[in-house]
């Protein structure tokens, strides 16, 4: 469904994303991981427990790592908890010195329990449903807005971001304004309400060139 001191690469930083399962997050996670890849930066995501059902959890996995390290660490440096059916389960699983990042429309006090991790809030839900009448789209939309506040946090490029929202999207262009404002609403929100420093952050690299990126699963079908 992610420390002392700040740093730029290399960093090896696991992002654990833990949305409520088949709400568009796949196409939030791919493009938050994409954009890593097309900065240069080894990285490699995996779902966790993928669900087939609307409704059961799911956690997307990225490590991101200079030194191109394909296997999970066992290491969540920066959580995102979407899902309140495992809101304990994110908490727990995150590393000492880590951070949590979650929709702070509804209050959480129990985050508040460890004191060796950061809390950061960003109220998802509130600005979406004031952006997006349209239920559907405000499902979709707030898992778009916590690209953006990650963005913020952790040094995207934005030019990149937008460019994959674009390719994403190019058979369908009338979603592409909806999906770059969403990506500004939880970019801008960060930017100008979160005061904790993030003491890992992105910067380009030329590590991906000639590499393309692909699943198992996609391979064997090419193979054949």
């Amino acid at each position: 469904e992610t420390q002392a001191g700040k740093s730029a690469l290399p960093w090896d930083h696991p992002l654990n994303l833990g949305p409520v399962g088949v709400t568009g997050s796949a196409s939030a996670n791919g493009l938050l991981m994409k954009t890593i890849f097309r900065m240069g930066v080894p990285v490699v995501g995996k779902n966790i427990f993928p669900s087939n059902i609307q409704g059961l959890p799911t956690w997307y996995e990225i490590r991101v790592t200079e030194d191109g390290y394909a296997g999970r660490s066992g290491a969540v440096n920066l959580m995102v908890a979407m899902n309140q059916e495992t809101y304990q389960r994110d908490l727990d699983e995150l590393s000492p010195g880590g951070f949590l990042l979650y929709d702070s429309t509804w209050p959480r006090p129990h985050f508040m329990n460890r004191d060796d991790v950061t809390v950061i809030g960003v109220p998802l839900s509130k600005m979406i449903n004031a952006t997006f009448e349209v239920a559907r789209s405000r499902v979709l939309m707030k898992n778009i807005a916590y690209v953006g506040a990650i963005a913020a946090l952790i040094n995207l490029n934005m030019d990149v971001v937008h460019g994959m929202i674009r390719d994403m999207f190019a058979s369908k262009p009338k979603l592409i304004d909806g999906n770059i404002e969403a990506l500004s609403l939880g970019y801008d929100y960060a930017r100008e309400n979160i005061d904790c420093e993030l003491p890992f952050k992105l910067e380009t690299r030329d590590k991906t060139a000639g590499k393309v990126m692909i699943d198992g699963n996609t391979a064997a079908g090419l193979g054949c």
